[in-house]
């Protein structure tokens, strides 16, 4: 059973976390003890109505204000596939918490509340949703209740979103009406909107097909871990073992070791102690190569006529997440995957605005939730692709070198 990871955004008060609160009612996906914590906190018990949105927002002040602060994380399955939620901030402040949860999500849930139509915090998630390359997005128009569930308010929101769309080279993208505290297209799909021709949200998200996103053409193999065992029934045994991020391995591929450049062959590839005649992303598998050569944690083992870029001077676009500033010349540590090497930036080109796409001019230092692209140069060369064109090997994160903080999430370029 595959899992779909996928993330919910949309400006406050658009019932993110009440949506994804109904998706787990509905779906029978609440334990009996969660539901009774959250019958017994919901403010409108009086008159029955169950508050959904505490299954999410977790913090006291989340429950305070009426805001999703933190990335809220839920677990679901159902007999077709399981998923992994993450319910991002709607505020501006917490454009951090929203990249953190997309990610490595492979699919976005936009909210929009009908009344309002597409607002400048639906631009800005949708912004941060084609900059994280997240393959589908699903715009789910909210409180159609609000609205008597009218097609012509509906469409005019596809209209305006379109536009926003196209604008951003977002590709995959569906339509859907709901409401979320009726629980009207959430797993079902509601009678209301006779003339809505498409399927449920639940159908959508158990059906769209993730496969697909899979890269197999670029292989990429970072090394996690060597195995040696060196015990006299294993006396000569070295493997190397780690997830195949994208393409495939096959015995007898003649690969090379990024960033060393060492060449060798596949001799024997391994899956849960079983000699194998193939690997692909995204399975975990210990790899043999029939040369005794230096590979250590954090290289990238590649086939020789498809290598990614090994430099140690980077273009990034980088989401700060520090409380700190981000002031050129500071140091950090730098990880791609396994690899982890010291790095400084060096300098900050420019700032993006995440609600217009437009370049401002390079600030002295950059804020927390602030996105910039700089240049990092690090200790040892990196082995990379374009996020653009491979995210998996093209993501990587700044850690503060004193605290171990996570403090920026980059986008190499």
């Amino acid at each position: 059973m595959d899992i779909l990871r996928f993330i919910t955004a949309g400006s406050v008060d658009d019932g993110k976390s009440t949506m994804i609160g109904r998706l787990l009612y509905d779906s029978k996906s609440i334990m009996i003890d969660q539901l009774e914590a959250i019958e017994k906190q919901s403010k409108n018990k009086e008159d029955g109505i169950i508050d959904l949105a505490l299954l999410t927002d977790g913090l006291r002040a989340e429950r305070e204000q009426g805001i999703t602060i933190d990335v809220a994380y839920k677990y679901f399955s159902t007999p077709k596939r399981k998923f992994i939620i993450a319910d991002a901030p709607g505020h501006t402040q917490y454009t951090r918490n929203m990249v953190t949860g997309a990610s490595n999500s492979d699919l976005a849930i936009i909210l929009v509340d009908a009344r309002n139509g597409v607002v400048e915090q639906t631009r800005r998630h949708s912004i941060i949703t084609s900059l994280l390359n997240i393959p589908h997005v699903v715009v789910a128009i909210n409180k159609m209740d609000l609205v008597n569930n009218s097609e012509d308010v509906y469409n005019n929101i596809v209209i305006d979103y379109e536009a926003v769309a196209t604008s951003l080279g977002l590709k995959d993208i569906t339509y859907i009406p709901i409401s979320a505290i009726n629980g009207d297209n959430i797993v079902e799909k509601s009678p209301v909107f006779p003339w809505y021709e498409g399927e449920s949200l639940l159908h959508i998200l158990e059906n769209v097909e993730v496969a697909n996103d899979i890269n197999y053409t670029d292989a990429r193999f970072p090394v996690q871990y060597v195995i040696r065992p060196q015990t006299d029934a294993l006396h000569d045994y070295r493997g190397y073992a780690g997830k195949v991020v994208s393409g495939i391995y096959k015995v007898g591929d003649k690969i090379i070791v990024q960033p060393s450049g060492l060449e060798s062959t596949i001799s024997a590839i391994e899956i849960g102690g079983k000699e194998v005649a193939e690997a692909f992303a995204p399975q975990s598998v210990v790899l043999h190569v029939s040369d005794d050569i230096d590979i250590s944690r954090g290289d990238v083992i590649v086939q020789k006529d498809n290598q990614p870029s090994v430099e140690n001077e980077l273009d990034v676009l980088l989401c700060w997440m520090g409380n700190k500033p981000l002031i050129p010349g500071n140091k950090y540590l730098l990880q791609i995957n396994s690899r982890l090497t010291r790095a400084v930036v060096k300098e900050i080109e420019y700032k993006l605005d995440v609600n217009t796409l437009l370049k401002e001019p390079a600030p002295e230092q950059a804020a927390l939730n602030d996105i910039v692209k700089v240049k990092i140069k690090t200790a040892s060369p990196i082995p990379f692709d374009s996020y653009k064109k491979l995210r998996v090997n093209g993501g990587a994160i700044l850690i503060d070198e004193t605290s171990n903080v996570t403090v920026g999430a980059c986008m190499i370029q």
